[in-house]
Formats: C-alpha cells, structure tokens, sequence
C-alpha cells in the first residue's frame, strides 16, 4: 500500500471546498443549523490515531515495554489512516466551502454561528488529516540491520 499524497488530499479538499460553495448559493436558507458536535468528534478521532500511531511505532521498533505488534493489525491501522485522511481531505473541503459561503454574511446571527462552527470543524479535520498522515508514517516498517546475517 502507498502511503496518501499530498496532491490527492489538496485536490479532493479543492474540489469539495468549491461544489459546496457553489451549492451553498441557491440551498442555504432552507439548511439546518451547521452542529457543532463535528468539531470534539473529530479532535477525538485524530487523538486516537495519534496515540495509535505512536504505540504502533513504538512496538514496531520493540521497544522496551512493548509486545510485538501483529502484521495484520498494522494493515488495519494503514487503511484506517488513508481513510481518515482522505475523509478528512472531503469534510475539510466541505467545512470550508461553508465558512467562505458565509463569511460575507456575518452581520447576520445565524450565519456567524455557521461561520464560527464550520470554521472550527474545518480545523478539526486538518488535524484529522495531519493525525492519519503520522499514523500512517507511523506503521512503516524500518530496515531491519539483522536481514544480512
């Protein structure tokens, strides 16, 4: 498996950022209230995969303390972190085609509301992002010295 690229991320991110723009202009005032609970949610998620990743890498490395860790579980923590990053990639786009949408509407109380909590849960999936890229360098296998003996 490769590791997620950058250009993918920024692209899907691109890509979602303008489309919800966009579909912002003739649907806002019919939308519910943007909730707030995305942003604790996700800052969740990239804890976790942050403690995950640096676990993994410590027992990965053997170090003191650790059991070894089992191939597959790495498999899994490698395909959690490409999903997470490439989710986060999409909500992060989404987010923030929210709070371009509504930050010529801050005059307005709901649409400030809007603009402060997508602003925070646009935050939040960077994080995401950032957190599901560590765990993924996280799960590589380093060179092993003993393999010419």
């Amino acid at each position: 498996m490769r590791p997620s690229r950058p250009g993918v991320l920024v692209g899907l991110f691109a890509v979602f950022a303008v489309l919800t723009w966009g579909l912002l202009n003739p649907f806002y005032s019919s939308l519910p209230a943007v909730p707030w609970t995305a942003i604790p949610t996700v800052f969740l998620l990239a804890l976790g995969e942050v403690y995950s990743g640096w676990m993994t890498k410590a027992r990965i490395e053997r170090r003191p303390d650790t059991k070894p860790v089992e191939p597959l579980a790495v498999a899994r923590l490698v395909a959690l972190a490409k999903a997470s990053a490439y989710a986060g990639a999409i909500f992060a786009g989404i987010f923030a085609g929210f709070t371009l949408y509504t930050a010529d509407l801050l005059e307005r109380g709901v649409p400030r509301r809007d603009f402060l909590i997508a602003g925070g849960s646009f935050i939040a999936c960077v994080i995401l992002i950032c957190a599901a890229v560590y765990l993924e360098y996280c799960c590589k296998v380093p060179k092993d010295s003993e393999e010419d003996h």
